[in-house]
């Protein structure tokens, strides 16, 4: 059955100046201010009743910076972690960013709503099930609220597709070819290496992108239980310093994956069957393929997967007997962005105390999937899936 708690997503309509009050301002912080945090900060900067008042980062003066680099003034930053900002009562915040690397994910949000703040968490959710546990305990008892950021979510063709599963038009769902990649993609611009160290990152393209096109379909079904997995990952693009060109040393400090495949049964008997690349030989993992009992769907791949189709949809289906096509135009994205209404969402629920948009009770599922890929890799065997009760 589908969660109740996504229904808006499909209806979200853009908020404007004249929508949003603007006579009491929602005190945001952010925690975490590399790359990520670029894009939260432009989208609180287009709204109009949100005030950014305080930044934290691990490296001395990099929040500072970050807040210079996107005309932010006023913000403080004299913060040596997240808890001496959380802690700083003068600040009287309502909500935090959470932009770290993935093993900094878990600690800030669980700190930042055990002291009454509510949390924007960026994806993945966590690195392991048992810390994403443990988040949604804290969550549950102390009743804030925690989004996990899904943009991929806001995308009108995302949309579309849980849609036309919960048309029936397709029947009952039985198997799932999906995934997505890229060709050469190792996150290590500049040499930075966040993203590639197990002591930061602690998972790879799995967690990165992998979530994503996990929850393409999973959102779109309803997030149907698993039961077990059958996992593979590896590194080999990774570990080899011609990759790297003029910086080698980093394949010496690379601790994650960089491409990851499985085979995932749900109770419902469906099987998906799933990969994903940071790096491989190949432009693309090939298109997602949805397979019914009255009607099959292909969705187009992209060669860098980027939250959306690479082409219009195809449905393929019997017409009085007759074996048709039909061709679902691809949507364009109109008003705010992905990014925009991720944040818009988050904040909206918020003001109302409802729903969080992309609720952790779907995304421990998914979470839950990916520890048992990365399980299943190291043990060289299929796993069961256990989600423990929140």
């Amino acid at each position: 059955m589908a969660d109740k708690s996504m229904d808006g997503l499909n209806t979200f309509t853009a908020q404007t100046s004249e929508t949003v009050d603007t006579t009491r301002k929602m005190r945001v912080g952010i925690i975490g201010c590399g790359w990520i945090a670029g894009s939260h900060i432009k989208a609180y900067l287009n709204q109009p009743d949100v005030e950014i008042v305080a930044g934290a980062d691990l490296v001395p003066g990099k929040a500072e910076a970050f807040f210079k680099k996107y005309g932010v003034e006023g913000v403080k930053t004299d913060y040596a972690s997240h808890k001496e900002m959380i802690d700083d009562e003068s600040l009287h915040l309502d909500a935090v960013s959470i932009c770290t690397y993935n093993r900094q994910h878990a600690e800030p949000a669980m700190y930042a709503m055990r002291h009454g703040l509510d949390v924007l968490l960026e994806k993945p959710f966590t690195v392991t099930l048992d810390e994403a546990v443990e988040v949604c305990r804290v969550e549950k008892e102390t009743g804030r609220i925690l989004s996990i950021g899904f943009q991929p979510r806001f995308d009108p063709n995302m949309q579309m597709i849980k849609k036309i599963f919960e048309s029936g038009v397709l029947g009952k769902i039985y198997y799932i070819q999906t995934g997505g990649g890229r060709r050469h993609g190792i996150p290590c611009a500049g040499g930075k290496d966040t993203f590639i160290r197990n002591d930061t990152a602690g998972i790879g393209a799995l967690g990165d992108i992998g979530c994503y096109s996990l929850d393409m379909m999973l959102n779109a079904l309803g997030y149907p239980k698993p039961t077990t997995v059958s996992g593979y990952k590896s590194d080999y693009f990774g570990k080899d310093p011609a990759y790297y060109g003029s910086r080698p040393e980093l394949a010496e400090k690379f601790g994650v994956d960089d491409f990851a495949a499985a085979f995932i049964r749900f109770e419902t008997g469906l099987v998906i069957d799933f990969r994903i690349s940071w790096a491989m030989n190949m432009n693309t993992s090939g298109d997602t393929i949805v397979l019914g009992t009255k009607g099959g769907l292909r969705i187009p791949s992209t060669e860098c997967w980027n939250g959306t189709v690479g082409g219009p949809m195809k449905i393929y289906h019997e017409v009085c007997g007759e074996q048709v096509e039909t061709e679902i135009p691809t949507l364009e994205l109109k008003g705010l962005g992905r990014v925009e209404r991720k944040v818009r969402s988050f904040l909206d629920a918020v003001i109302t105390r409802g729903a969080a948009p992309v609720p952790t009770s779907q995304i421990l599922i998914n979470q839950a999937i990916i520890d048992g890929i990365a399980r299943s890799a190291d043990e060289g065997r299929e796993v069961k899936i256990e989600i423990p009760e929140i």
